[in-house]
């Protein structure tokens, strides 16, 4: 799924939209996205609720 968020992802991220690309329910793709948070590779776009969007940082990676 990172591969697709760095190869020029389209649209917005959500919950639901990474369930649906990685078939995985969408606790799961909340957990992954959390996670990914957490580490600093992604963050929250001001929004919230269910429609709460996400976009890559900028992640150095080492």
């Amino acid at each position: 799924m990172l591969n697709k968020l760095l190869d020029g992802f389209e649209g917005k991220l959500q919950s639901s939209k990474w369930a649906k690309i990685t078939k995985t329910s969408t606790d799961t793709a909340l957990r992954d996205i959390r996670d990914l948070i957490d580490k600093g590779i992604l963050q929250q776009k001001d929004e919230g609720g269910r429609s709460t969007n996400y976009e890559l940082t900028d992640f150095k990676w080492v």
